[in-house]
């Protein structure tokens, strides 16, 4: 997707200033990505990050008003970006099998740096998303902030592999429950992985995860699948 004139919108209920407007605010986001990536969420803080950039900690303050809704502004931007790619790889695909396999191979796959956004280190961001992603709608929160459409990247997302999943087979009761599985099962996978793998099945020199949630995608839709 190089040299791709690209730009993700992110609901400007999320920051105070957009970041993007800026160079400050690119560092803001560039930075923090690498210090959430390297410290964890819990251990992050806008007084590490404004050391880091060399800015004063109060001027975080004026793009995001808390860490909290950094990281909702982070994993929004990555869903965003992921339904990007997901149009954009099965835009021109007309059979539906081929459309939500690759999808799902969108879905699964290790993330790879997509040179589109300079100031964004998609790989660091994917790691922020498997290890800090559900951190977001974890929280007491959470109901006020779906209302205020926070989650919206997410929930547009999963509706349109939904929508795939009924291309497919169109009597299938459970398309949104598939789809938001395959996501935030694979998620856990990658975490497994890296970290316990004893809980998951990689074999060499092949992404199981991707084989894993292709079978389990078209084995509870149940079609007839052309070998």
């Amino acid at each position: 997707m190089q040299g791709l004139p690209l730009k993700i919108t992110i609901d400007n209920k999320l920051y105070l200033k957009n970041p993007e407007s800026s160079d400050l605010g690119k560092r803001i986001v560039t930075n923090s990505i690498e210090l959430i990536n390297d410290l964890g969420f819990e251990t992050f803080t806008f007084k590490k990050l404004g050391k880091l950039i060399g800015s004063n900690e109060s001027s975080i303050y004026r793009y995001f008003e808390s860490k909290h809704m950094l990281l909702i502004y982070l994993i929004a931007w990555y869903w965003s970006w992921m339904e990007y790619r997901l149009v954009f790889a099965t835009s021109n695909i007309s059979d539906p099998k081929d459309n939500l396999k690759i999808a799902i191979k969108i879905l699964t796959e290790e993330v790879q740096k997509d040179d589109a956004f300079s100031y964004i280190n998609e790989i660091n961001l994917y790691r922020i998303i498997v290890n800090e992603g559900s951190k977001v709608y974890y929280t007491k929160d959470v109901d006020k902030e779906n209302e205020l459409g926070f989650f919206s990247p997410y929930k547009r997302l999963v509706k349109r592999i939904s929508e795939m999943a009924l291309e497919v087979n169109p009597n299938f009761l459970y398309p949104n429950m598939l789809a938001s599985t395959v996501i935030e099962s694979s998620r856990k996978q990658r975490y497994f992985q890296e970290h316990i793998p004893t809980l998951s099945n990689i074999e060499e020199g092949k992404d199981s995860i991707i084989s894993f949630f292709e079978t389990l995608t078209f084995n509870s839709l149940n079609p007839k699948i052309d070998e």
